[in-house]
């Protein structure tokens, strides 16, 4: 038995494959600065766009190490998106994540309307995203979709990694 509760997230009308990423602006953090940046302005190929629960949740830190595991971030550009503040993400880059930037999202505004938000239990008024996986072809249409039903839930390396495999060769 594992030491928490494994609960299920209500259903949601989330972005899902064949759908076009909506855009947003938001602060786009990377190792050294950050700047406000469109996801139209920086999807010019293969991207690989992670949502996530805070910074320092095991949702998130596992996410990362995924993708530093399976060297994706050598084959195509890998985005996060969380709703820690760039400082959080700073921090966060400087421990894993190697060749990846992440969005600043702290209310919740892009969460919410790619259909991901949900409220952490016992913090009223707090929205966090559930975890998230979307493959963005250069036009900004999803190709690959992952989007935890239960909490926690993660998703299948290999599937992204077979999808990563499809879209870049």
């Amino acid at each position: 038995m594992p030491d928490f509760d494994v609960v299920s997230l209500p259903e949601t009308d989330h972005v899902d494959e064949g759908d076009t990423a909506p855009d947003f602006t938001r602060p786009l953090v990377n190792g050294e600065y950050w700047e406000d940046r469109a996801l139209d302005d920086v999807v010019d190929g293969p991207t690989l766009l992670l949502f996530h629960p805070m910074d320092g949740t095991f949702q998130g830190t596992y996410l990362y190490n995924t993708v530093d595991d399976n060297e994706w971030s050598d084959d195509l550009d890998v985005l996060g998106l969380s709703i820690s503040t760039p400082y959080a993400h700073k921090r966060l880059l400087a421990e894993r994540g190697d060749g990846i930037r992440i969005f600043s999202d702290p209310g919740a505004a892009v969460v919410e309307e790619y259909g991901l938000a949900h409220e952490i239990d016992g913090m009223t008024g707090i929205t966090e995203s559930r975890p998230a996986v979307f493959l963005l072809d250069s036009d900004r249409t999803v190709e690959y979709a992952w989007v935890a039903s239960e909490h926690p839930e993660f998703p299948d390396a290999e599937a992204i990694g077979d999808a990563v495999a499809d879209l870049v060769d």
